[in-house]
């Protein structure tokens, strides 16, 4: 049952937005332990009672324009078959202009940019959102100070650690943890504004245009750090089709944004009265009591918002292997009933060691603050400009109507963009190198793929003409299936040259198969199999799969009982070709990124496996071939 089916019953409903408070709203929810602190860490904004009531007023609308306004009004519509994120933008935004190429192109490289800085996002979340939590520790024990970076790597150890037994069991916790968490926020932050309740003329848009006037460039520079209360804005559309829109959108006006307002209000209510206080103004808020509950709430909290880091990037990771822009890795499933929940061993042990660099680095949440938001508002940015092509040419709504639509929202993304590249040195650069890596993978990956299938079309024989040359003077036949996976339908593979060749036979029943995977989400079952019959019980067959659904080569070529082709399993042999990559100088890639892409092609998992072919069933016949 999807999501929106099932939010029509009340209960299922509240369900969902519990999980949502969980998964979507983890990252944004934890922006209270650093974003108000990080504004005046630096010391060029003083902590006067305007200042504290011009910051506040530019959270507040930063949250209002950006999440309210932007991500679950108008992003939040864009969805590609119901599902959201930045593969499914690029999609949507790139399927929208498929008729003027060069624009296509354009859009699939900044796409893929975005993408690869997810990456940079994902590696600064799990390390900024548990350092700020286990500093928890210098503001109630100062004593304790250098147990701080200690204690958070083994939190994060730890966290990665159990990623290999799923989730399913820890993530229905993390709905009521996250609901805690959010009462607690508003819990925290509501006496502290009844005490000072002049703190709520920051409501007034005026306090903060008033701060941006008089302080101009001090102002554009703290933008970098008010931008963190909308880190993980991006969640709210990537995890789209795993919730749905109500939800999302319930969640998010009845409970997020009220509990996060009231607590930034209730951090500048104390603030107004104890601007000392600044140096960690969150967890001062709570009463003696009250420390070490809040602590470990906040260690909770700051581990579910990591969890949805890096759940979503072995989603991410698994949709850019099935895109082609990304070799395939070995991905496990950890559940047998959610396909959904997946394990990337290679991503999570990857992110992790990357991780570990990061705290160990910067050493604290404030200097990774300087790294936190590059990579962020470089997806907003990316983002907005996506939209703008899917509702322009996707939707065909008027010129000027897109430019209003977005073209705020583009001014806004890269005010806070240009701000955080302020700290490019002080931090900016380390998820931005991340990102810049991941994205001459892809861009290697992508590009390396097409000169292969481009060398193998130009050597390739044509099928149906050998197959007609073969049976004038056919080989001797042998009981059972053979299937043939090739990569470029309507040519012959190489695995049946070399069966021929060495064999000298052929199967009674011959399947050529090409799976093809499709820049939607979801390929229904009546559109997953074509079949062309070639005579002499030999089919060519096309398999369409979308980028969130299993590649599932047997299961979906059961389907062929429909137009009368009866495969056995036990009688059915699956034959691959592994052509083995030689680099040389010449047209194409540079040579050092031709070595890359053959060192990709080699250390890539095996089809057999992404394609949940039968180990016991498969042959595999090598060739070399030149790019």
């Amino acid at each position: 049952m999807s999501s929106s089916q099932a939010a029509r019953s009340p209960s299922a409903l509240a369900g969902l937005t519990l999980g949502a408070l969980g998964v979507v709203y983890g990252d944004i929810g934890t922006s209270p332990l650093y974003a108000l602190k990080e504004v005046f860490h630096g010391g060029h904004v003083a902590t006067t009672p305007d200042n504290i009531l011009g910051v506040l007023s530019l959270l507040f609308w930063t949250m209002t324009t950006i999440v309210s306004v932007k991500y679950v009004l108008l992003i939040l519509r864009a969805d590609n078959n119901g599902e959201g994120g930045l593969i499914a933008m690029l999609a949507l935004a790139t399927n929208a202009v498929n008729g003027r190429p060069r624009l296509r192109r354009g859009l699939m490289a900044v796409g893929l940019f975005g993408t690869a800085i997810f990456f940079g996002d994902a590696v600064i979340t799990p390390a900024m959102t548990v350092l700020s939590a286990i500093e928890g520790i210098e503001v109630y024990a100062p004593d304790y100070h250098d147990a701080v970076l200690p204690v958070s790597l083994l939190v994060l150890a730890g966290l990665f650690s159990v990623q290999r037994f799923g989730t399913g069991g820890i993530g229905k916790a993390f709905g009521p943890v996250m609901l805690v968490w959010f009462l607690s926020l508003a819990a925290l932050g509501l006496p502290h504004v009844f005490d000072n309740p002049r703190v709520l003329a920051a409501v007034n848009p005026l306090y903060a245009l008033r701060f941006c006037l008089e302080y101009r460039w001090v102002a554009f520079v703290a933008l970098g750090a008010i931008v963190l209360v909308v880190t993980g804005g991006e969640a709210l559309y990537a995890d789209l089709g795993h919730f749905g829109k109500k939800p999302i959108r319930i969640a998010w006006y009845g409970v997020v944004m009220p509990a996060l307002v009231i607590n930034y209000f209730g951090q500048g209510a104390m603030l107004l009265d104890n601007p000392e206080g600044v140096k960690n103004p969150f967890f001062l808020l709570a009463p003696a009591w009250a420390e070490i509950p809040l602590f470990l709430l906040a260690t909770a909290a700051a581990v579910v918002a990591s969890q949805a880091l890096i759940t979503a990037a072995f989603s991410v990771t698994k949709q850019a292997i099935q895109l082609g822009i990304l070799p395939r890795l070995r991905v496990l499933h950890t559940s047998v009933r959610d396909t959904g929940q997946i394990y990337v061993p290679f991503v999570n042990w990857g992110l992790f060691a990357l991780v570990v660099v990061a705290v160990v680095f910067f050493g604290s949440s404030s200097k990774l603050a300087g790294a936190y938001g590059v990579a962020v508002t470089i997806d907003m940015t990316i983002t907005t400009v996506m939209t703008f092509f899917v509702i322009r040419f996707g939707w065909r709504y008027p010129l000027a109507l897109c430019l209003a639509a977005t073209g705020l929202f583009f001014i806004i993304d890269v005010t806070f963009l240009a701000s955080n590249l302020l700290k490019l040195l002080h931090g900016g650069w380390f998820p931005l190198l991340i990102g810049i890596a991941m994205f001459t993978l892809m861009l290697t990956w992508k590009q390396g793929r097409k000169q292969l299938s481009d060398k193998l079309r130009e050597d390739a024989i044509e099928l149906t003409a050998f197959l007609e040359a073969v049976f004038v003077n056919p080989p001797l036949r042998v009981a059972g299936t053979a299937v043939f996976l090739s990569s470029e339908k309507g040519t012959t593979p190489n695995a049946l040259l070399h069966n021929l060749k060495h064999n000298k036979v052929l199967h009674e029943q011959n399947i050529f198969v090409t799976v093809k995977h499709h820049e939607v989400p979801w390929i229904s079952l009546e559109q997953r199999c074509e079949a062309e019959a070639l005579g002499h019980s030999c089919w060519q067959v096309a398999l369409h799969f979308g980028f969130k659904d299993e590649p599932d080569v047997p299961e979906a070529l059961a389907l062929l009982k429909q137009q009368g082709v009866l495969l056995d399993d036990m009688e059915t042999s699956y034959f691959l070709s592994r052509d083995i990559v030689i680099p040389t100088i010449g047209s194409g890639m540079a040579l050092w990124r031709e070595k890359l892409f053959a060192s990709m092609h080699r250390n890539a998992a095996a089809a057999a496996d992404f394609l949940h072919l039968p180990t016991n069933r498969i042959v595999e016949l090598g060739s070399k071939v030149e790019i």
